[in-house]
Parts: C-alpha cells; sequence; structure tokens
C-alpha cells in the first residue's frame, strides 16, 4: 500500500537526483526485511503486546502501578512468553536470539513491564542459568521461571554503578560452617536501584568480592534469599524504597543491605570459580581479569535488549509522529484556499527524516548484534574473540539507539506541538520512561570507553611482532597520508574532479564508495591519532598514565562513536542487498544516503580541516541533503508502515485518523460556504478591492487628461 502525501511547490536546488521518480516501497516485504530471523517471534510478541492486559494505563500512582507490573509477570507466565531463552530441560526453547527478540517489544506496551521482565528473567534468571551450574538449575529455575521466585539482581552499589570491578560488598568463606558470610561494610556498598528490591523480591543474585583465606579472588556472584514469605526482610537483610522515580514507575526499585548474612558456600554461582570446603578457590580461567569480564560478558544480553527496546521506542514515535505531520495543516503558504501539510515544510522533513534514516540504520545493526548474540549464547559461534566482539558490538550499539530515542521521542513531541505534549500521544511518558535507559545496564560514555579501547587495541595488535623495516614503512605512509589531506592536495583534486559542477560534487557524495571512505577514515585516522598520542602509557607510572587518558578521554568518545556510527551504515549497506523490489530499494538507498551524509554534516568541521572534503563538496551537502529529504518525503507513510505496528501499539490519538477527520470536516465546511455565497469576506480582501479601485479611478483620471 502506498499512501500520497500532498507535495510542496518545487523548490530549485543547487543539485539534482536524476533516480527513478515512480519508485514505490513494497510495505509488506520491506517489513518482513525489517523483522529479521526472529519474525515469527516478534509477531507473536506484538500480538500479545497488543493486548490491554500488559498495556500501560497512564495516570496510576506509582504504588498501583507497581502492583499491575507485578501481576503482569504472572501473566507473561500463563502466555509463555518467558521461557524461550531457557533449557529444554526445563521447559524452554534454547532461543537465546528469539527470547531478545521478543522481550524487547514489551516496550510497546509499558517499558516498566519489559524492565521488570529482564530483572526477573533476564538478569536473576540469567545469572542463575549462565554463572551457576547443574545443580542450581534445579533448585531454581522452575521457581525463577514461573514467578515462584520472584528475584532481584544486586550488582549495583551506590558508590560504585558502572565501576563493577570496585564494589564494596564482600563475600567471605568461613570454613568453621562452610558458608559464606555477606557483608555490606558501609554506606556505599549497599546494592541500589535494584529492580524488585523494594517490595517484590524474594531472592536476589548479589554480587560481591569472593575472600576465602584471606584471599580476594574478585567479584563472583551468591544466590542469596532476601525475604520471608510474608515479605518480611531476612536477618541480617535490610533495605528500603528508592521511592519515586522519573519514569519506569511500576518498578519497585530499592535498596539492599547486609549485615553477617550466612548463606550455604554452595549458593555461589560456581561456573568460573568454585570454594571447595577446605577453602581452596579454583577457576577454569586463571587470570582475573579475563575471567571477571567472561563472567560480565555472561550478562550483556540487558545491553543487546535495551539497544532492540530503544530502537522500537524511535519507531512507535516517528510512525505517530509522521502520521500527524501529513494530516496536520498550518498556515497558507502556498495557497490562499488551503493550508500546508506539516510535512510539506522543509524544516519539518529536517525534523523527522533524517530521525527516520537513523533508526533505519539502527534497526538494520540491531538484527546482526541479535545474530550476534544469538551465536555466541547458542554455542555455535563461541570462542573467546566471538564474545569479545559481541561486547564491543553492544557496548557500541546501545549508546547510539538509545540517545537516539530520547533525542527521536524529544523532537516528535516539539515537531507535534501541543498535542504531542499530552500524555494521551505518549511522547512524553516514553521519553520519560526511556530516560534512564541511558545509563543502566552500563552507561553510554562509560561503555564508549569500552569501545575505544579495544580499538586501540586491535590497532596496537596490527603492530605487534613486525619488524623495523614495516614500521618505517608505516611511518612513511602516515606522514604522505598527513601530506596528502592536510596540505590541501586532496581538496584541490576534488575540486579539478567536479570541475565547478555542483552535481558532480552532489554525485561523488552519493557515492557508496565514496561514503564508506569518508565514514572509515574519519574512525581510522582518528584511531592512528589516539595510538600515537597514548603510546608512551605503557612506560609510565599508573598516574601518569591515567593522566595521559584523561588528557584524551573526549577524543576517546567520538572515535568510539564514529566507530560505531560506521558499523551502523554498513549493516544498512548491507541490508539494501537483502531487497529484491527495485523500487522499495531505490528508496531505501536514498534512506541509507541520507543517513550516511547527514553523518558527515554533523561533523563537517572535522573533514574540511582534516582535507577530507573540498569547500565545493562541502557546500553542495547542503542542498543534496534537502533534494534528498524532498524525494523520501512521498514515501514517509510507507517506511513507517514497514515498521509494523498497529494502532494497538501507537496507542495514539494523533495516529488514530481523527486529525484527518478534522481536517476533512473543516475542509467540507468552507466548500459549503463558498459554494452558498455566504461565507463572510475578509476585511483585507475590502481593502485590497478599495486599493484596487482606487488605482482604477486614478487611472481613469489620468486617461482622460490625456
Amino acid at each position: 500500500m502506498t499512501h500520497t502525501i500532498s507535495r510542496p511547490q518545487q523548490i530549485p536546488a543547487s543539485v539534482d537526483i536524476t533516480d527513478d521518480e515512480q519508485a514505490t516501497v513494497d510495505v509488506a516485504a520491506l517489513g518482513e526485511l525489517l523483522l529479521g530471523r526472529w519474525a515469527d517471534v516478534r509477531r507473536t510478541a506484538r500480538t500479545l503486546a497488543g493486548r490491554p492486559e500488559v498495556q500501560k494505563i497512564e495516570g496510576l500512582t506509582h504504588t498501583d502501578h507497581r502492583a499491575r507490573c507485578f501481576d503482569q509477570l504472572h501473566y507473561l507466565v500463563e502466555q509463555r512468553a518467558v521461557h524461550r531463552a531457557f533449557p529444554a530441560a526445563f521447559g524452554g526453547n534454547d532461543d537465546h536470539g528469539g527470547n531478545v527478540a521478543g522481550f524487547e517489544e514489551l516496550v510497546v506496551a509499558d517499558p516498566s513491564l519489559q524492565i521488570k521482565a529482564g530483572v526477573q528473567w533476564g538478569l536473576f534468571g540469567s545469572a542463575v542459568l549462565h554463572l551457576g551450574t547443574g545443580k542450581h538449575h534445579e533448585a531454581w529455575l522452575p521457581g525463577i521461571m514461573d514467578m515462584t521466585i520472584p528475584g532481584c539482581f544486586a550488582m549495583t552499589e551506590t558508590g560504585h554503578g558502572s565501576d563493577v570491578a570496585s564494589i564494596a560488598t564482600t563475600a567471605t568463606f568461613d570454613p568453621a560452617t562452610d558458608e559464606l558470610v555477606i557483608d555490606t561494610p558501609f554506606r556505599a556498598a549497599w546494592k541500589d536501584y535494584i529492580g524488585n528490591g523494594a517490595n517484590d523480591g524474594r531472592a536476589a543474585v548479589v554480587f560481591a568480592q569472593l575472600v576465602t583465606g584471606g584471599v580476594n579472588h574478585g567479584v563472583h556472584g551468591i544466590y542469596v534469599e532476601l525475604r520471608n514469605a510474608d515479605g518480611t526482610f531476612k536477618p541480617g537483610v535490610g533495605g528500603e524504597d528508592d521511592g519515586v522515580k522519573g519514569g519506569l514507575n511500576g518498578i519497585d526499585n530499592g535498596r539492599l543491605h547486609f549485615t553477617d548474612v550466612r548463606v550455604p558456600r554452595t549458593n555461589l554461582l560456581n561456573r568460573y570459580g568454585d570454594i571447595a570446603p577446605d577453602g581452596t578457590y579454583t577457576s577454569p580461567i586463571a587470570s582475573p581479569g579475563r575471567r571477571f569480564f567472561t563472567m560480565l560478558g555472561t550478562l550483556v544480553q540487558g545491553r543487546v535488549s535495551l539497544d532492540g527496546a530503544a530502537v522500537a521506542a524511535s519507531k512507535l514515535a516517528l510512525t505517530a509522529a509522521i502520521t500527524y505531520s501529513t494530516q496536520r495543516r498550518q498556515f497558507n503558504a502556498a495557497s490562499d484556499l488551503q493550508e500546508e501539510v506539516l510535512m510539506d515544510y522543509q524544516r519539518h522533513q529536517r525534523r523527522l527524516l533524517p530521525r527516520l534514516a537513523a533508526t533505519y540504520a539502527a534497526s538494520f545493526a540491531h538484527e546482526e548484534l541479535l545474530e550476534k548474540f544469538d551465536g555466541v549464547f547458542s554455542g555455535e559461534q563461541d570462542t573467546d574473540e566471538d564474545r569479545q566482539d559481541l561486547e564491543t558490538l553492544a557496548a557500541a550499539f546501545k549508546p547510539l539507539s538509545t540517545w537516539l530515542a530520547l533525542d527521536t521521542l524529544q523532537e516528535c513531541r516539539e515537531a507535534t506541538g501541543g498535542q504531542g505534549f499530552l500524555i494521551e500521544n505518549r511522547f512524553a511518558s516514553l521519553r520519560a520512561d526511556l530516560d534512564v535507559y541511558v545509563t543502566f545496564e552500563g552507561d553510554n560514555t562509560v561503555l564508549l570507553q569500552l569501545v575505544a579501547k579495544r580499538l586501540l587495541t586491535d590497532y596496537a595488535k596490527e603492530f605487534k611482532g613486525m619488524d623495523f623495516g614495516v614500521l618505517a614503512r608505516y611511518a612513511v605512509s602516515q606522514a604522505a597520508d598527513r601530506t596528502l589531506h592536510r596540505s590541501g592536495l586532496r581538496r584541490v583534486a576534488q575540486t579539478v574532479a567536479d570541475t565547478g559542477s555542483g552535481k558532480k560534487s552532489a554525485a561523488a557524495l552519493r557515492d557508496e564508495d565514496t561514503q564508506r571512505e569518508l565514514l572509515s577514515d574519519r574512525v581510522q585516522s582518528r584511531v592512528a591519532d589516539l595510538g600515537n598520542a597514548l603510546r608512551g602509557a605503557r612506560g609510565m607510572t599508573q598516574e601518569q598514565s591515567a593522566a595521559l587518558f584523561n588528557r584524551h578521554q573526549n577524543e576517546l568518545i567520538e572515535v568510539a562513536r564514529a566507530h560505531a556510527e560506521l558499523l551502523q551504515w554498513e549493516a544498512f549497506t548491507r541490508s539494501l542487498r537483502k531487497i529484491e523490489d527495485p523500487g522499495t530499494r531505490e528508496v531505501l538507498t536514498r534512506v541509507r544516503d541520507l543517513f550516511g551524509l547527514c553523518l558527515i554534516e554533523k561533523d563537517l568541521a572535522w573533514f574540511l580541516m582534516n582535507g577530507r572534503l573540498s569547500s565545493q563538496r562541502a557546500r553542495t551537502l547542503d542542498g543534496y541533503i534537502n533534494r534528498l529529504l524532498e524525494k523520501i518525503k512521498p514515501h514517509a507513510l510507507d517506511l513507517v508502515e514497514a515498521f509494523g505496528y498497529g494502532p494497538e501499539h501507537l496507542r495514539a490519538a494523533i495516529a488514530s485518523g481523527a486529525e484527518q477527520e478534522r481536517q476533512e470536516e473543516a475542509a467540507a465546511y468552507l466548500r459549503r460556504h463558498r459554494a452558498a455565497g455566504d461565507t463572510p469576506v475578509h476585511e483585507k480582501t475590502l481593502l485590497a478591492r478599495a486599493i484596487r479601485a482606487e488605482k482604477a479611478k486614478k487611472a481613469g483620471k489620468a486617461r482622460a487628461r490625456r
């Protein structure tokens, strides 16, 4: 189905696009591509998310919202919506990718429900599954799966959020009683922001520094019972409610503390580290650092699922805002008889369509991340390198998609005016709920630092063991590269090649290889510059090394973000090759180009200062993006329809067709009165008539005098 949108008058541009003007979008086929490998799972999950039983009721008190979300977890169990990732031996499907694909769709119903379900099965249950062994699975997984054991994931502390390695809670082995003793030794060590911690959690996987025989073996997970059947705390366990938050108030976040809480030694989740009855510690991973990152790596699905949920939220917002913008009329720009639809205005296109392009890029990138996740956790592709790649991809994509979701929700809110501010249209509510996505499951800034360090590590590996001749040739090539780019030679070459033609400049920018080269070079050059700037860190003291990294911290984050954007662009480009319908591929190529060129435009100063673009090509960029917007605009409704979210998912009055009905009613009213001739004459019209009459009178007198 192709929607027809009224188009604005053509505005002359400095560049032109000669693609097929009749290109159309095969919405059904594009929708299937977006659903990806787990299409059937997503369809099932969306059917569930469209039911009133799981949807958020706006305006509830936080107490009532919490109670509703807790009841909804039981409803999810009844619908067999939580079993996909668990072993077949316990009634699950061993489907890790499908589990995340289905889970992230819950954000459409209620972000609080999505996160509360994530706490129960994606964190608490996954910790037992992936960090524990057979005896733990048999003891606790059935109860976790059927909600007999509501649980918590007690990692974050008031004093240590993203810095998990430095948490202060201890689990000390007492050989006299064969028990682990859990303690939070001071206030900053309390477990904080713990989902299910305030009321509902009956047990928790508590992360603590594992101490035996006077040796600290680092962070490990221990299964700890928190509350009795009547909801009161077990001896030595205490806590308090975090209270009302800026969003996600269907979750009872709380603080937990432990004083001499004793649990059996066998409650240690011992897949990666174990204590014998005599206190001897053993681990299949000798390196403490590698062991720590391996254990945390098993919990990466939280970041993967937040990436997907944030993309889904952006899709919801854009579907509602673009639908409204093709119906709502405002101002008589081109006609005295009919006002313009919002999407006809260039600035409105600039507000929404680049974010639509970024959402497509994030969606395609997420599907590749999900496939990587499934490959690792299914065991099909589970090497150390695969796990490192998965962690790096998750750390790269989660920041971009969560920031994009907040930015998109806010822009959609503003682009829909006062209507967007109404809770019934969900922008404000969704933005409040998704706000915390950028700082939990890994603060976005910290995650990008991890990505940058991986880039630097890979960069260093390229030169490890190389002889002097290789390094010398590299130094020469780097010098030549700097000469080419920073002396202006490359800019001159571009200008000569374009021979003063805006069309040639635009053609170069829209070229796939050119975009790839520019976006790749932006990463590679920055990594090389950082590598050179930080190469002396190894020979420094810890304090000096930390100071050096701190001086380049902003550059680290910027190169990581550029790398993540490149990965999204590449994922988008690979997805284009899967599209068989020529019209759909043509339109999606324009959307990909819009995404890539907006990235270049955003970082235009770097490309100019570093000689990657001539000033002529840079001047062409803005006009070309504007022409792309005009070409994409007629397909905007098709592009959001392909997201596959119906009225039961949007639940936004402005996307219900009510605005179109209002506009049709207003137009019909005006037509009737114009036809009847009883439309009041506007004062300005009378004034214009009087002026024309006076001019005619003066002209007549002048003719008479002649």
